[in-house]
């Protein structure tokens, strides 16, 4: 078996309970996020992070989902109303080339992408469209599974993060990773 194949299969256990002490989205937000920001998660899935970035922007804040799986959006209101955190949520469907964000141009302070990029059928695209939705001096936190990063992998993400006129800032450790921290200048 391969390395690849552990790491698949890790990485789908990985998603469960053990995430929390590797992963924990108090921790890795927290610095990032806070009261009254406008937020965008992009490509949330089950809300890991979602919950946890409305918890952060508070009452005054908001936070924008995006997904390209209908059940996923349906699944992320019903936990936001348990949480008592529904009006702070908006959740919308996207789809693979359009983050359905057009609305929101200079709008956002932070932009997660946790283990999403490589899904993006179109990275170029959802780093202008991420660009064209942060503020100036808005921030943009990418992590990818390490898996998924090899040395030429980075590189098209950078470059295409740069062409959309976003700059590193630093890359952030977590664990079995690969993070980028970009700013809209």
């Amino acid at each position: 078996m391969s390395i690849r194949f552990y790491s698949y299969w890790l990485d789908h256990i990985f998603c469960c309970t053990l995430r929390k002490l590797f992963h924990n989205p108090r921790r890795i937000l927290a610095g990032f996020i806070k009261p009254g920001m406008t937020v965008l998660d992009i490509g949330f899935g089950n809300g890991y992070f979602s919950l946890e970035m409305a918890r952060l922007v508070g009452p005054h804040g908001q936070v924008i989902c995006v997904e390209t799986a209908h059940d996923k959006i349906e699944s992320l209101k019903l936990q936001a109303a348990d949480n008592g955190l529904a009006e702070r949520i908006d959740p919308r469907i996207c789809s693979d080339s359009n983050l359905a964000i057009d609305d929101l141009t200079d709008q956002i302070d932070f932009s997660l992408a946790f283990f999403v990029v490589h899904h993006a059928a179109d990275i170029p695209a959802l780093m202008t469209g991420t660009q064209n939705a942060l503020k100036p001096g808005g921030k943009f936190l990418i992590v990818e599974p390490s898996h998924h990063a090899s040395a030429s992998y980075c590189e098209a993400v950078e470059s295409a993060a740069k062409k959309a006129g976003l700059s590193v800032i630093i890359y952030p450790k977590f664990v079995r990773t690969w993070a980028v921290l970009l700013i809209r200048s």
